[in-house]
């Protein structure tokens, strides 16, 4: 069994074009990304997918491992899927983890929480990182997508909504947990997924976790800490991260 590592990244994004190569204290965010995730010390192949030839040819000049996948994707998840087809020797119990290229401020140990479940139960086919939400504007902001699971941990349903529904003030009894894009997949698995259409529920919640819900396997919850780590979604959240992604103890590794 492999673990292989994908971070799909692309300058179409609609609400900040260019975004992987944007500079965040004078790396391009890709980069950030690129080094938090190669710390992680259990890869056995970790790359870069891109249908641009301007984030191929950046991670070429910093000796990133890069797959070429097509423009036609919307969905994070169906680039990964590409890359690995496109790589050679891949088994079906083998580990895929994609690590989205708008998170800036991953943490290496992130790959040990989607992981672990993975290994402790043979049954389980992928996870999703879920952070715990504690605060109320993150609960209500719709670019946090947040999660409903079952006590068994199998994720029911991701929305941009508020959910689990708060009956008055937002309170961290709810157990409310968050998508942070980090998702592990036994590639057995991610290949039937990708080998189906978005589903409505997917492209009403713009999230790829939705497409599971009308499949015959389930997603499980990987449970991390909150922390302050942010993702990027829009051109305003750069300020966020700059005034952070210094204070974390991981930059200082790779500078």
């Amino acid at each position: 069994m492999k673990i292989i590592g994908v971070i799909p990244a692309r300058m179409a994004a609609s609400r900040f074009p260019g975004k992987p190569l944007h500079k965040i204290h004078g790396k391009a965010m890709i980069e950030h990304v690129y080094l938090r995730a190669n710390l992680y010390k259990d890869w056995d192949k970790l790359v870069v997918a891109t249908c641009d030839e301007e984030i191929k040819n950046f991670s070429e000049s910093k000796s990133f491992p890069v797959v070429m996948t097509g423009n036609h994707h919307t969905r994070a998840l169906d680039r990964v899927a590409e890359a690995v087809e496109n790589l050679s020797g891949t088994a079906d119990d083998d580990i895929i983890i994609c690590v989205q290229g708008d998170e800036p401020m991953m943490r290496p140990d992130m790959m040990d929480a989607v992981v672990a479940p993975l290994l402790a139960d043979e049954t389980i086919p992928c996870t999703v990182l879920a952070m715990h939400i504690t605060d109320n504007e993150l609960w209500l902001n719709p670019d946090t997508v947040k999660i409903i699971h079952n006590d068994k941990g199998e994720v029911l349903y991701t929305s941009r909504s508020p959910v689990p529904f708060c009956k008055g003030e937002f309170s961290e009894d709810l157990m409310a947990r968050r998508i942070y894009g980090i998702l592990a997949f036994r590639w057995k698995y991610l290949k039937e997924f990708t080998a189906n259409n978005e589903t409505r529920l997917e492209l009403l919640e713009a999230c790829d976790s939705n497409r599971i819900l009308d499949m015959h396997f389930t997603q499980h919850i990987a449970p991390y800490p909150s922390i302050q780590s942010f993702s990027v979604d829009s051109p305003s959240d750069v300020e966020l991260v700059k005034s952070h992604i210094l204070d974390d103890g991981i930059t200082s590794l790779y500078q």
